[in-house]
């Protein structure tokens, strides 16, 4: 198992109990592994890490900026190739395994919203774009909570990829390819509208800055930035929201900006400035309403809010960073309005957490930040917090939403790699 412990070494750092409980969870799925496949051959190891937004909530879809995160959460997964032209993914979350035909590529219709649709669509990305690809056996894991808006579904998806690079392209595919693989699954096999964000910041590992101008090459810098350093932590809560009924409230703001944009002729809201937007105000209420001009007027501020953003990271303005990310909850809030949905009057939990996180700032005198996390309508908030008043904030916000529902997260600055 040497092969094991340089890996987990070069995965999770040298932290004498970190590298006990990653071996001893790597050495239980091996053994599960062989469990159902009962191989001889060489196995390999594989992580991908679940990403956080920093910055930029709902950019990217329109060739916007966003800052994003890699945690130390993940998905991995012990792997070997076979010659069966067969993929067959067992997991500890599931009782039975998803097997696709590595030449069966078109989609099924029956399969959209599981884990199959997700391979077959990453399958039919590589078939695309040249790269090779065949069969594999593999069995997962995941720490990525599901629904927790921490991209569950991007780190299993990007995992499946990098197992297709590692067996089959003898890993020469760039990350930002293979994170389009895993965007293109998930678009059209999967049949969820998302952008690219998640998926590279999967791929890349640590603190990045995505600038999405040119969807097919966009521009990406690694930032070097520990939080811990200046004496926060990152959280993130859980408030038990559903997310199984958004889609409709997801996808209509993309394309409410979408007809933002062609109403100003443009082919993205990236393709207009504030003061060409604002002087086409009073035409726009009548082609496209309030509501989306509300939503642009969001997106041309958080799009330079992330410039913003990354440079107080790099000169270590931690105060002017946290104004920054209130200023961005500020315009989730009220300007793309992704914090209640509006199929429902009155579950309103990520409004609730919001407006305790905040309470319990003011009673503590706190310098803190905290903003709707991904997607929003459901799901999660992200907060700042000094790190000496975690545990009372941990039972305040336990307290309503219930135990476990604060996530104690922090960077991870390495991606998805392989042994």
């Amino acid at each position: 198992m040497e092969n094991l412990r340089y890996f987990i070494e070069k995965t999770y750092g040298g932290n004498k109990r970190a590298i006990e409980l990653q071996t001893k969870r790597f050495e239980k799925l091996t053994n599960k592994f062989y469990s159902k496949f009962n191989e001889t051959e060489e196995i390999t190891f594989f992580s991908v890490p679940g990403r956080t937004e920093l910055g930029g909530n709902h950019t990217d879809h329109s060739n916007g900026k966003v800052l994003a995160a890699s945690i130390n959460l993940d998905t991995i997964a012990v792997a070997s190739p076979n010659a069966s032209g067969e993929i067959k993914v067992y997991s500890e979350e599931f009782e039975k395994p998803f097997s696709v035909n590595v030449n069966s590529l078109e989609k099924i219709e029956s399969e959209q919203g599981t884990s199959a649709a997700l391979i077959r669509g990453i399958l039919k990305a590589f078939a695309n774009a040249g790269f090779s690809f065949g069969g594999f056996n593999a069995y997962v894991s995941s720490s990525v909570p599901i629904g927790a808006g921490l991209s569950s579904s991007a780190a299993f998806e990007v995992l499946i990829a990098i197992i297709l690079n590692r067996f089959y392209n003898d890993n020469s595919i760039p990350l930002t390819e293979i994170a389009k693989t895993a965007a293109f699954a998930e678009n059209e096999y999967f049949g969820k509208p998302c952008g690219l964000m998640d998926q590279l910041a999967c791929a890349y590992g640590g603190i990045i800055s995505i600038d999405f101008r040119n969807k097919q090459n966009p521009e990406i810098e690694r930032l070097n930035f520990n939080f811990e350093d200046y004496g926060y932590k990152l959280l993130l809560v859980d408030t038990g929201g559903n997310h199984a009924n958004l889609t409709e409230d997801y996808a209509a703001i993309p394309q409410e900006m979408k007809a933002v944009s062609k109403a100003l002729g443009k082919e993205t809201i990236r393709g207009t400035n504030m003061e060409e937007f604002l002087a086409n105000i009073k035409n726009l209420r009548a082609k496209v309403g309030d509501r989306a001009i509300l939503r642009a007027l969001h997106f041309l501020n958080e799009n330079e809010r992330v410039s913003e953003q990354v440079e107080f990271l790099k000169n270590g303005e931690m105060n002017n960073y946290l104004a920054s990310v209130r200023a961005s909850g500020d315009s989730s809030y009220k300007l793309l309005q992704n914090v209640i949905s509006g199929s429902t009057k009155t579950e309103q939990s990520v409004a609730l957490a919001l407006a305790l996180t905040n309470e319990f700032f003011a009673q503590n005198n706190i310098q803190g930040a905290c903003r709707v996390h991904g997607g929003g309508f459901a799901g999660t908030i992200q907060v700042y917090l000094p790190k000496s008043f975690i545990n009372n904030y941990v039972k305040f916000m336990e307290n309503v939403f219930g135990e476990l529902c604060v996530y104690e997260i922090s960077v991870r600055s390495v991606g998805a790699v392989s042994s």
